[in-house]
């Protein structure tokens, strides 16, 4: 029996040459060769003492016995993983997956941009399965071999870091608690609050409103890399789920024993009876949540800020003034003080017919007028989301484009070159001065500002979000396949696919599994962040979408959407009406 405890990693000594190369030998012939095809292949596996520093030579070891070795070669941008061979006895036990994914991480800190991969056959499922893609055979040698690429593992971002302390948290998701803060009282189902899991580097334990099966939670903490992942869902079907914590103590107290950081989607006043906020912040919320607070800051720092343009927006006092707001011949948009998502917002175009009727209805709770900004092209609704840790720094996350319908909002696309330079960066520096304004004001946590695009190109801010938001979830998906596989990923969420038909849980993971493999086969990775609306009235999933190139990303979304809608195909000939019930059944 071997030794026993951790596989420790460390870079080899010269002195070990001959060490690893009959290990690397011993490895080999695990897989059958005969001695004449091994004693080809010596010196393609030797590795020399003069070599060892030069190949970037890294050994795994347990107890002192070494298991396993690996080499980075070549120089910044273009690497090859040269040999990773691990002891046959160690085969399948970790030893491997831990050397590839420190070659990639060394990769990525030494700036190397793809690290190719001359794959035994028998290794090719391994490498396929740690994200590599295949890319054809090498020519030559003694026999044509699997060719693959991966791609680097990029330093932790910076905001990951400052977000939950970059390690393991709980993730609640109270969304409609969130949202019911600012009018209309608390209102379930709470199919959005799923999303929270997805946001941060790795969810300890999820608490959710709606019960979500174990399948989903396993399959997305598989392809993720969370590990084991507790779950609590089903406990508030009306959405309340901080009033259904406290009713649970046993739950409580898990709480209270993790030590990890305990983040609601949004800060809320029901909630700081589990977690309190930090001084300040609540507060913050609740003071530029509101649009017409959020509209004066964006006009006291836009000044500063070439390329930001800011609508006016003043507010309609009666019915009567609105009206006459209405008649002015102009498109306008209708805001109520505080709404998400879209809601509480529209865009009104000239129409007598309709003027007094929405003027009455609008009027009732107080509404703002702000000026339509006209514009047009693929551009017209950017995002950018930040983290303000709790010594007040902004962390910016990034930029992504939202699919927005009318006002609402359906998803978003982040990722490389998912906005043209200069945009991104105009959007990135507006929004990091606001988080610094909102960490003047007390406000700590994940925000967002939300963009129209105008005709000249300039950006018009429309809103801030102090809360966890749908893009978060996009760039979280990112940085956590990002971290898993290399490379940087691109990602779209797409909060409703409308689905043909509802399914037991079962049979619908078999659909899931049936698409995710479509998606695959089209080099992109499906994952359902949305499960528990598949079983309503009128069912639809929620999911991230994630790839290397923006066609694969389009073809991906191409196949979800179709496969849900051939889900209705199934029950086309059964018949409907009142007489269903005595036609013959299929």
């Amino acid at each position: 029996m071997g030794p026993t405890g951790p596989v420790e990693l460390r870079a080899a000594r010269p002195d070990e040459a001959e060490e690893l190369t009959a290990l690397a030998m011993r490895s080999k012939a695990h897989w059958g060769y005969d001695a004449a095809f091994l004693d080809a292949c010596r010196d393609e596996l030797a590795l020399r003492r003069e070599d060892v520093v030069g190949r970037r030579t890294v050994v795994a070891e347990r107890g002192g016995r070494v298991l396993g070795l690996a080499t980075l070669e070549g120089e910044p941008p273009e690497g090859e993983l040269g040999l990773l061979f691990v002891e046959p006895d160690a085969i399948g036990g970790g030893v491997g997956r831990r050397l590839y994914r420190h070659v990639l991480q060394e990769a990525g800190r030494l700036g190397f941009r793809r690290v190719r991969i001359e794959a035994d056959p028998h290794a090719e499922g391994f490498y396929l399965a740690m994200g590599a893609e295949r890319r054809g055979e090498t020519a030559g040698g003694l026999r044509a071999l699997p060719l693959l690429v991966a791609w680097p593992i990029r330093p932790e971002p910076p905001w990951s870091a400052a977000w939950g302390a970059g390690g393991p948290a709980v993730r609640v998701g109270n969304v409609a608690e969130f949202n019911g803060q600012f009018g209309g009282g608390v209102r379930g189902p709470d199919h959005y609050s799923c999303l929270a899991a997805f946001c941060g580097p790795r969810p300890r334990m999820v608490v959710l409103p709606e019960r979500v099966a174990d399948w989903w939670v396993r399959d997305v903490a598989a392809v993720l890399g969370w590990g084991e992942v507790e779950t609590h869902s089903g406990l508030a079907a009306d959405g309340r789920i901080s009033a259904a914590i406290l009713a649970r103590p046993g739950l409580l107290r898990r709480l209270a024993r993790e030590g990890a950081p305990v983040l609601p989607w949004g800060r809320t006043a029901a909630f700081e009876a589990i977690r309190p906020s930090p001084p300040g912040a609540l507060e913050a919320v609740a003071r530029y949540e509101s649009k017409r607070r959020a509209h004066e800051l964006f006009s006291a720092l836009a000044p500063a800020h070439p390329g930001i343009v800011v609508p006016d927006q003043r507010p309609a006092g009666s019915a009567r003034a609105l009206a006459r707001e209405l008649r002015g011949g102009a498109r306008v948009v209708l805001k109520t003080e505080y709404g998400v998502g879209g809601s509480g917002t529209l865009v009104v175009a000239p129409d007598g017919r309709r003027t007094r009727r929405l003027a009455r209805r609008w009027a009732r709770g107080g509404v703002l007028v702000e000026e339509y900004v006209e514009g047009a092209g693929p551009y017209r609704d950017p995002t950018f989301d930040a983290v303000i840790d709790e010594s007040g720094a902004v962390h910016p996350v990034g930029v992504g484009l939202m699919d927005v319908d009318g006002t609402s909002y359906q998803g978003v696309t982040v990722g490389p070159g998912t906005l043209p330079e200069a945009l991104a960066e105009t959007a990135a520096a507006f929004g990091t001065a606001v988080g610094r304004a909102l960490a003047g004001d007390g406000y700590r946590g994940w925000y967002d500002v939300d963009f129209v695009t105008d005709r000249a190109g300039r950006l018009a801010p429309t809103e801030i979000n102090l809360r966890l938001t749908g893009p978060a979830v996009a760039f979280n998906v990112q940085a956590a396949l990002d971290r898993v596989r290399g490379g940087a990923h691109l990602v779209r969420t797409i909060d409703r696919v409308p689905l043909g038909a509802r399914l037991p849980s079962r049979a619908l993971r078999d659909h899931v599994a049936r698409v995710s493999g479509a998606c695959r086969a089209a080099g992109a990775t499906l994952l359902v962040t949305i499960p528990t609306a598949a079983f309503d009235l009128v069912p639809y999933l929620g999911v991230a979408l994630a790839a290397r190139t923006p066609d694969a990303l389009d073809a991906a979304e191409r196949i979800v959407r179709a496969a849900g809608a051939e889900l209705g195909g199934m029950f086309a000939d059964l018949p409907c009406g009142r007489d269903a019930g005595r036609a013959a059944r299929r």
